[in-house]
C-alpha cells in the first residue's frame, strides 16, 4: 500500500463545497440589499444581444487559462503504447456521459418533478435540464489532477488523457450541446454557443499552449512548474469564489423562490456521477487496465468541466437563469461526491488488482 493515507487537499480545496456556500449566502445577501448594481452588471455585455456577459467572462477567462497552463500536449507520445485507458476514458465521456445525464435530468428533472408531482413548473425543468446537460457535455480539466494525486495515479497518463479530452472538446462540446439540449425541448441560439465554444475552450486552450511553449523553451519546465504556474493559483480561487458570488447575486430573487430546486438537482448530478465512475472502473479492471491509469480515467468520467459550464450557460440563458443555477449545483456538490469516489478507487484497489497486489509494486505517480 502506498502512503495514500497522507495524501490531502490544500485548504481550499478541502473546503471548497464550504465556500460555495458561502458564497450563495453572500451572493444572495448583494443581491437583496443592491439589486439596482446587481442588475447593472447583469445586463452587461460586451456587445448588444452577444449575451457574453462582461464580468462573468472575464472571471472566468480567469480560471481557465491557468487550467490549460498545465496541458502538456507532448504527453500524448506515451499513451498511444498503452490505449486502452484512454480509450475507456473516451468513451464514457463521449458516448455515456452526457447522454446518460440527459436521460436522467428529462427522467428526474421533467417527468418526475415537473409532470409527476408539479414541484417544478414546466418551462423551469426544460432550462434545468438543459444546464444538466451543458454541465455534463465536458469532461473535467483541472480538479482530475487533484483526485489523480488521492488515487496515487499515474500522473503523465493523467496530463495525456486531459490533453485529448480537451482537443475532442473543441470539436465536440457545441455539437453535443446543441443535439441533447435541443431534444430536451430547448432552443438555443447557435451562433452564442459556437462563440462560448470559441470564447472559452479554443482561445483559452491555444493562448494556454502558446505560453506553455514559449516560457518552457526560454526558462525551462522546471522554472515554468515552480515558479510561473504557483503565480495563477490564488487568482483562479479568486476568481471562481468571485463568479459564484456574482451568479448567487443574480440568482437570489430565483432561489429565494426556489431553494428546494438546489437539492432536487442534486439527485440526478450524483446518480451521474457514480454510475459513469463504476462504468469506466469496471471497463478498465476487465481490461486490465493498471489500477494507477484506471483510477484517474475513472475520475475523469464521473467529474465536470462545471467552469466552462457555468460561463457556457450563463452566455445561453442569461446569468439570472435557471440553466445557470442548475451549473452551479455541480459545483455545490462535486467535491464531496468526488472525494468519496477517490475513497472507493483507494479502498478497492486489492479487488481490482486481485493477487496480482502481492506479486508486483504499481509505481506511485
Amino acid at each position: 500500500m502506498t502512503n495514500q493515507s497522507v495524501k490531502q487537499l490544500d485548504l481550499f480545496e478541502r473546503y471548497l463545497t464550504l465556500w460555495v456556500l458561502l458564497c450563495m449566502c453572500a451572493g444572495m445577501l448583494i443581491g437583496k440589499l443592491l439589486p439596482g448594481p446587481v442588475g447593472f452588471l447583469s445586463n452587461w455585455e460586451f456587445v448588444a444581444n452577444s449575451h457574453i456577459n462582461v464580468p462573468i467572462a472575464i472571471l472566468i477567462w480567469l480560471m481557465i487559462y491557468p487550467m490549460m497552463l498545465k496541458i502538456d500536449f507532448g504527453g500524448l507520445k506515451g499513451v498511444a503504447q498503452r490505449p486502452k485507458g484512454l480509450l475507456v476514458t473516451l468513451f464514457v465521456n463521449w458516448l455515456v456521459k452526457p447522454f446518460s445525464m440527459a436521460f436522467l435530468a428529462w427522467f428526474f428533472v421533467q417527468f418526475l418533478f415537473s409532470q409527476r408531482f408539479g414541484w417544478i413548473p414546466s418551462e423551469t425543468a426544460k432550462e434545468y435540464t438543459a444546464g444538466l446537460i451543458i454541465l455534463a457535455a465536458a469532461p473535467c480539466t483541472a480538479m482530475v489532477f487533484v483526485w489523480s494525486y488521492l488515487t496515487d495515479g499515474d500522473a503523465p497518463y493523467t496530463l495525456a488523457q486531459v490533453a485529448v479530452n480537451d482537443l475532442i472538446m473543441i470539436f465536440a462540446f457545441g455539437p453535443i450541446v446543441a443535439l441533447l439540449v435541443g431534444v430536451s425541448g430547448v432552443s438555443i441560439p447557435l451562433h452564442v454557443l459556437v462563440l462560448s465554444v470559441l470564447l472559452f475552450v479554443v482561445i483559452p486552450l491555444a493562448s494556454g499552449w502558446i505560453t506553455r511553449t514559449l516560457l518552457i523553451r526560454q526558462k525551462g519546465a522546471g522554472w515554468f512548474e515552480k515558479m510561473f504556474l504557483p503565480i495563477f493559483k490564488p487568482v483562479t480561487v479568486l476568481a471562481l469564489l468571485c463568479t459564484l458570488v456574482l451568479i448567487f447575486a443574480f440568482q437570489a430573487e430565483n432561489i429565494a423562490k426556489n431553494w428546494g430546486a438546489v437539492v432536487l438537482l442534486a439527485i440526478p448530478i450524483l446518480i451521474q456521477v457514480y454510475f459513469n465512475s463504476g462504468l469506466a472502473y469496471s471497463l478498465m479492471r476487465v481490461l486490465k487496465v493498471r489500477h494507477n491509469i484506471a483510477t484517474p480515467g475513472s475520475l475523469i468520467g464521473a467529474s465536470n468541466f462545471f467552469e466552462l459550464a457555468v460561463a457556457v450557460a450563463i452566455a445561453l440563458f442569461g446569468p439570472t437563469s435557471s440553466a445557470a443555477l442548475a451549473t452551479v449545483v455541480g459545483v455545490l456538490v462535486e467535491v464531496p461526491v468526488m472525494l468519496s469516489v477517490c475513497r472507493i478507487c483507494v479502498a478497492s484497489r486489492s479487488w481490482y488488482e486481485g493477487e496480482k497486489l502481492n506479486a508486483i509494486s504499481t509505481p506511485a505517480a
